[in-house]
């Protein structure tokens, strides 16, 4: 018999998850003790994430500084990610907008059945984690093994991009040799990606029948049309993403959605985004895109292009101004959207990082940070289609980026790369 395929696998795993969680909840005798349950399902969720986490530092580094050595100069890296960044700047500003406009159109807020909490409540997010002193000063390492050791992907990206540059520079045999060496370890690291990824369905299954275990499917039903309201927001935002990489990848888009259904199934069973990271950088240099754009604008896209995240957090605060019958007017509406713009980049490393940022902004607009409490019931479920939307968006903007720097391999059977270095398809 065939083995079936892992996006299969994993499609199984989420589906089995429910089941058994829906048991669990039901057969517990008390809250507790199906508290305790998932406590043990979340054993097998923190162990195949450890050993995703333990891929991403050598990976990331291996990537970049074997794509950067072949560069000819800075200047292909300074054009790189100004195309980059000019396209999550887009992406952010359109999902901020798509955030506000539904919000303001379904109003998930305003018919709140649920006992708002106590104006003097804490949420329990450290807001003060997020503020830009820190954010500039934290983007560079003070080493990179400490870089390393807690898989601060941004950090080890500046430190990756001088490494790089400079190999690059060097014109000697231990240089070529060290250039050799990264890309093997590129090599050796993609494989143990395929290692731990067949870990996934176990992951998946286990993190889908704790929250399921704990939470109940009642939940849903809850909270079904702030929910609703939200994975609505995200189909369109889903069109608009799909929409403006169709206008430069034309039909091969398609052809990357569907090479990337695996990681973002494992993303959003998760509703982690480093979870989908390796198989994710895998399957991008699948599809043809060149490690030389794949290792530097994916890790790139992880900290300032969070598309789902991004939606989230205007949606999440129009729902609390609706909730507390604190209307916003649009130019508070509009300075919201900028504030929100500028505040979360760089966030990928801050625990519940979207909701960090909608706590630190909510005072500005005199709505109560305790407003955070309403959802954070739910929030499993809504981290879930935000992770999976950060994934698409992403993958989309390599795409773009590859397809502008004619870094695509091959494009529907034909090879198209640069002059420097012919390859065969």
């Amino acid at each position: 018999m065939r083995t079936p395929k892992l996006t299969t696998q994993v499609g199984i795993a989420l589906v089995l998850g429910i089941v058994v969680g829906y048991l669990c909840n039901s057969l517990a005798s008390s809250t507790t003790d199906a508290k305790e349950i998932a406590g043990y399902l979340g054993i097998v969720t923190d162990v195949f994430l450890r050993m995703i986490k333990m891929i991403i530092a050598p990976l990331v580094f291996a990537t970049l500084v074997s794509g950067l050595a072949g560069m000819s100069d800075s200047k292909t890296v300074g054009r790189i990610g100004l195309r980059a960044l000019g396209w999550f700047l887009a992406a952010s500003l359109t999902s901020l907008l798509i955030g506000l406009l539904f919000a303001n159109l379904l109003e998930p807020g305003a018919s709140l059945q649920v006992p708002l909490p106590e104006a003097n409540a804490s949420s329990g997010l450290k807001a003060g984690a997020l503020n830009l002193k820190d954010f500039i000063t934290h983007v560079f390492p003070r080493s990179i093994t400490e870089a390393m050791a807690g898989n601060e992907v941004l950090q080890i990206l500046v430190f990756a991009v001088f490494f790089g540059l400079a190999l690059g520079q060097v014109n000697n045999k231990a240089a070529k040799s060290l250039v050799t060496t990264m890309e093997d370890i590129v090599q050796v690291m993609l494989k143990v990606t395929d290692y731990v990824m067949r870990f996934a369905p176990l992951g998946v299954f286990a993190a889908v029948a704790a929250a399921i275990a704990v939470q109940g499917l009642g939940v849903l039903w809850v909270y079904g049309r702030f929910m609703g309201s939200f994975y609505i927001a995200l189909a369109v935002l889903w069109l608009c993403l799909v929409g403006a990489g169709y206008l430069v990848l034309g039909k091969r888009l398609f052809t990357l959605i569907k090479m990337i259904r695996g990681p973002m199934i494992v993303g959003f069973s998760t509703a982690s985004s480093e979870a989908a990271y390796p198989k994710l950088m895998e399957q991008l240099e699948e599809f043809g895109i060149e490690n030389r754009v794949t290792g530097f604008v994916l890790p790139l896209g992880y900290s300032f292009n969070l598309d789902g995240s991004m939606m989230y957090t205007g949606f999440v605060a129009l729902f609390i101004s609706q909730a507390y019958n604190i209307p916003l007017s649009l130019g508070e509406q509009l300075t919201m959207l900028l504030v929100l713009m500028v505040s979360s980049k760089g966030i990928a490393g801050v625990p519940r990082a979207s909701l960090v940022v909608v706590a630190a902004v909510l005072p500005m607009f005199h709505l109560p940070e305790a407003g955070l409490l309403l959802i954070l019931g739910i929030d499993q479920f809504l981290d879930m289609g935000r992770t999976v939307t950060n994934v698409l968006g992403n993958a989309i903007a390599t795409g773009v980026v590859a397809k502008w720097e004619n870094a695509i391999t091959h494009d529907d059977g034909a090879t198209a790369v640069p002059e420097a270095k012919p390859q065969v398809a």
